[in-house]
């Protein structure tokens, strides 16, 4: 992946603003911190001590004094009788009180994870939540304090602001759960990095000790509720936070002085000492030996060890790769990485299993990358997104086909063509198709889904998943929030506890399984070296902001809004968009619903927050995961992801905080976007830069993001517009017109003629070597498909789905056009347009192209004014029919038809074709020559509604009626459980009024 260069120089332009509070290094508790302290520490003695001493002494304790007697409820109900009844109803709610306090104080104490919820307690525990937090601000275990502040958009001090460290401190294992842990394990060396101290004797030894420009910095305790981070390190003292590469390339693999290593950007402890650039400033560095006094005696000799660990002994180490990382994480060598990346494992015998073209697949991607012939790189970039949308754009144009079938009327209709795009749609057209992963799609659904069945068959629930990783040799990471023992078979546990990994070759032997999505909110956010990224938007504990320019901005949501919409893993869902996307709609009616503010989107939120709140009490459950396994899995609980482009205004954003508090559980993710960065509630903080970077620092993440830009969006957009049955009818379209017309008279006889309904066959030419045949016939078949011509990037993709190199696609296309020849006048049969894609010349027809002109010729053309000619030109079309597209072809070859709408536009053309011919046969009362026709027709086309309704009236038309009986029964039983279709029954009860008994008794 492109590296961005960053400045070494002092003057170097500041980064993307940290999004945390910095405080001093030496900050002191202020009067009002322990003002507050103080009040706090008085609130829960008076509350936890004096008021059940109060209630013991001046009422009494709530236990009854004896068993409990039928006379009691006979008794008269004094005003005793009241006092004691509401005695024992504060006794319970000092109870749940403290039981709120003890749960607050176990989280904050401990620093892992979110504070349980005790059932019925929101005031009582947020109160309880203020007080504790008022207590440990003046101590360090407020570092580790839990994420309901910021989740509720509290703050407890003024200068502080919640931030994604709020988050980092609650995902133990998960995405930034080593923070917490390192810091609690190393707690002893929060020594103070101060004044006074020594000679330089000692560090004169060292190799490093006598370079003048040498620094270092040691690594600071946490500070309220922040954590020293490498990135916040390199803003303030190199003016630039993303360099802090240069400071963990320095680092990595030398001996700290609690005896292990720097081996992840993100994995530091306090007390660890970091060696500095040489243009390093700030006055918490020590330079040795100049500043040796600033430090103590016991520092300096830490800087002096660790300065000799540096030189070439630490560049070696460096070199060594992840292979030498020691420890049982598993972590992976990554200078970029500032979370714990999946471990890459390489593809079993991948280099024995390939050969020479193999090798070339191989190399493929990394080497056409650059010559993209215009298309859109987003689209190229971005294979799930892409995947989703040319999915669901097929879907669209096969439901206008069928749509136009059933309004049609005397066997003309419009919608057989759709429409062809041009320009900037033609272009995004074929940026789906060549960088789309349908295979991937499929794989990460079925593994997820696989997943799912086997926890719910061993009765256990599902983890929470924050992200999933894809690999580059794909392979699947789960990214859980907390360890959740070992995962079932295939799936192994990945580097430590908290990745779950699923190889490629398990997933490949998934079967389908009937269950319900189980992680339908991931989402592709974009690549960090050769690894996707999918964040579990419904997962994350409360709401995820995006700062940066708007108009960056934009292209993160489009790209969020339109996979969510779009995507294979997940069933129904909810996408709610505000301040954009109205004009994305299209994409997915039935999942996006735009609101015109946020006004609107609170009072929505808030009426479901209380539903599914209410739902999961009523069934029992935890949260929504629960729901979708074991035997309540039918209730689905699809999530509702919510994304906001505008920034809230600071009542909204509170409103919106505290609904997302609880959003996890309750299957509802927040996307946030904002101008400033301050929004409360994030629990994690992302930025979007002007060169496409994703950043989240304390997230660990910098990532290639994926974007879906406004010219890339409106071309999308314009795709599924002209595909909508709707919007076609709307518009009273004329029946379409193929795009290509053959001239079917005895003089049109083509040079080239390939049979592609039915077994492929090709008739004018030699066939071609026998290694090179496949590839020469499958890349004919595919221009015959596309008279409108095939981008050459396309062509590549169709061919070699894992990518081929540039010399290879050009030799091929060469070879064809050395296959396909020439005319007589010279000119090469294969050719290229002025928008560089390949189209084939007028002398090459297949017998698709053939089967639509006849068809056209005798709907719309002489056959409209000549019956004779119409019944012939029918019968010609209907003889060309020797079945499916493409029948026996090789396994494992033209996976590129799963793009197309062929496999429904040829069933249907053939169903016009039978009805056509049954009509004109029907006009002259020739039923049995209607009943061929259309049983020719069938053989084709099985399921069309349309046919079978035809026989019924042909079959009645011979006046046989013990032969429509035996139809009907073969209807009844070809519909199984699900019965005859609404329009066949009124057929039938109008042509055979007893069909029913006479049905029974056939059978």
């Amino acid at each position: 992946m492109a590296r961005r260069t960053t400045s070494n120089q002092t003057g170097s332009s500041p980064g993307p603003r940290n999004r945390t509070p910095q405080p001093l290094p030496r900050r002191r508790r202020s009067f009002g911190d322990f003002v507050k302290a103080f009040v706090a520490f008085v609130a829960l003695l008076v509350l936890l001590i004096g008021v059940p001493g109060a209630l013991a002494t001046q009422i009494g304790w709530p236990f009854p004094s004896g068993a409990p007697k039928l006379e009691w409820l006979q008794n008269e109900i004094t005003v005793d009788t009241f006092i004691n009844t509401l005695t024992v109803v504060v006794w319970f709610a000092w109870a749940q009180f403290t039981a709120c306090v003890l749960v607050e104080m176990k989280a904050a104490l401990s620093g892992v994870g979110m504070p349980n919820r005790v059932p019925g307690a929101g005031p009582s525990q947020l109160l309880a939540r203020q007080l504790v937090a008022a207590l440990l601000l003046v101590g360090a275990t407020a570092a580790s304090f839990t994420p309901g502040l910021s989740q509720l958009g509290q703050q407890m001090d003024g200068n502080q602001r919640p931030t994604v460290a709020a988050a980092a401190q609650q995902t133990p294992g998960g995405l930034l759960g080593q923070q917490q842990e390192q810091a609690a394990a190393t707690s002893a060396a929060l020594a103070e990095q101060a004044a006074n101290a020594a000679a330089q004797a000692e560090a004169g030894g060292g190799a490093q000790a006598s370079d003048d420009d040498t620094k270092f910095y040691r690594i600071q305790p946490p500070e309220g509720r922040h954590h020293d981070s490498l990135w916040e390190v390199a803003e303030r003292h190199l003016g630039d936070g993303r360099r802090y590469k240069e400071i963990y390339q320095l680092n990595k693999d030398r001996t700290q002085p609690d005896g292990s290593k720097l081996s992840e950007a993100s994995l530091i402890r306090p007390g660890w000492i970091m060696e500095m650039p040489g243009d390093a400033r700030g006055g918490e560095l020590v330079e040795m030996p100049d500043e040796a006094p600033k430090v103590s005696e016991e520092v300096q000799r830490q800087i002096s060890d660790y300065a000799k660990t540096g030189s070439g002994g630490q560049q070696g180490s460096g070199q060594q790769g992840s292979g030498q990382q020691g420890g049982g994480s598993g972590s992976v060598d990554r200078d970029t990485a500032h979370i714990s990346l999946p471990e890459q494992r390489p593809a079993p015998d991948q280099g024995n299993q390939q050969g020479e073209q193999g090798q070339q697949e191989q190399a493929g991607p990394a080497a056409g990358e650059g010559s993209d012939f215009g298309l859109p790189q987003a689209l190229l970039g971005a294979p799930l997104l892409a995947a989703g949308l040319l999915g669901a754009l097929g879907r669209r144009r096969r439901q206008a086909l069928w749509q136009s079938a059933l309004g049609s009327v005397g066997g003309r209709r419009r919608g057989m063509e759709p429409p062809t795009p041009t320009g900037a749609a033609a272009d995004a057209q074929d940026a789906l198709m060549v960088g789309a992963d349908p295979e991937g799609v499929r794989l990460l659904d079925l593994s997820l889904r696989g997943l799912a069945a086997s926890l719910a068959g061993e009765s256990r629930p599902l983890p929470t998943v924050y992200a999933a990783w894809m690999s580059g040799n794909g392979d699947l990471h789960l990214q859980l929030a907390q360890p959740a023992g070992k995962p079932p078979a295939p799936w192994q546990l990945g580097q430590d506890q908290t990745f779950w990994m699923l190889a490629r070759a398990d997933a490949e032997r998934y079967e389908e399984v009937n269950t319900a999505a189980p992680y339908p909110g991931l989402v592709s956010l974009g690549t960090m070296d050769d690894s996707r990224l999918l964040l579990n938007l419904e997962a994350v504990p409360g709401i995820v902001s995006l700062s940066g320019r708007e108009q960056d901005r934009a292209g993160v949501f489009a790209s969020v809004a339109a996979e969510l919409a779009t995507n294979g893993w997940s069933d129904r869902m909810t996408i709610t968009l505000v301040g954009f996307g109205e004009d994305l709609t299209p994409l997915a009616p039935n999942r996006l619903r735009h609101l015109d503010d946020v006004e609107a989107l609170v009072e929505t939120m808030e009426a479901e927050t209380r539903q599914r709140r209410g739902a999961l009490g009523a069934a029992g459950h935890d949260s929504v995961l629960t729901g979708r396994t074991g035997p309540a899995q039918h209730t689905r609980w699809a999530p509702h992801l919510v994304l906001l482009a505008a920034e809230p205004a600071a009542d909204d954003a509170v409103k919106l905080a505290e609904l997302a508090a609880d959003a996890g559980r309750l299957g509802i993710g927040y996307l946030v976007g904002t101008q400033s960065g301050d929004l409360p509630g994030a629990a994690w903080e992302m930025e979007i830069t002007s060169e496409g970077k994703l950043l989240a620092p304390l997230l660990g993440l910098e990532l290639d993001a994926q974007l879906l830009p406004v010219a890339q969006q409106r071309a999308v957009v314009e795709l599924f517009v002209e595909a909508d049955p709707d919007a076609e009818r709307d518009n009273r379209r004329p029946a379409s017109t193929p795009p290509f017309l053959v001239d079917i008279s005895e003089q049109g006889r083509p040079a080239v003629y390939a049979r592609l309904v039915g077994p492929y066959e090709i008739i004018g030419l030699d066939m071609p070597d026998g290694e090179r045949s496949p590839l020469l016939h499958e890349a004919l078949a595919l221009l015959l498909l596309h008279r409108e011509g095939v981008h050459p990037r396309v062509l590549s993709s169709a061919l070699w789905p894992r990518g081929v190199t540039d010399d290879v696609r050009d030799a091929l296309v060469e070879r064809l056009r050395g296959w396909l020849g020439a005319d007589p006048d010279g000119t090469p049969r294969l050719g290229t347009d002025t928008t560089g894609r390949l189209t084939l010349a007028k002398s090459v027809v297949s017998d698709l192209d053939v089967l639509r002109s006849l068809y056209h010729e005798a709907t719309q053309g002489r056959g409209t004014n000549s019956r004779a000619v119409r019944g012939r030109l029918l019968t010609d079309a209907l003889v060309l029919v020797r079945g499916p597209l493409l029948a026996e072809r090789p396994t494992g070859r033209y996976g590129w038809l799963t793009h197309e709408i062929i496999d429904a536009q040829l069933p249907l053309l053939v169903a016009d074709i039978g009805l056509a011919l049954s009509a004109f046969h029907l006009e002259k009362n020739r039923a049995e020559k209607a009943i061929e026709a259309l049983n020719a027709a069938l053989g084709s086309a099985p399921a069309d509604e349309r046919l079978w309704n035809e026989l019924l009236r042909a079959t009645h038309a011979t006046a046989d009626s013990d032969r429509l009986k035996r139809l009907a029964a073969d209807l009844v039983s070809r519909s199984g459980a699900r019965g005859l279709p609404p329009r066949t029954e009124a057929l039938l009860d109008e042509l055979l009024p007893a069909w029913r008994s006479g049905v029974a008794a056939v059978g």
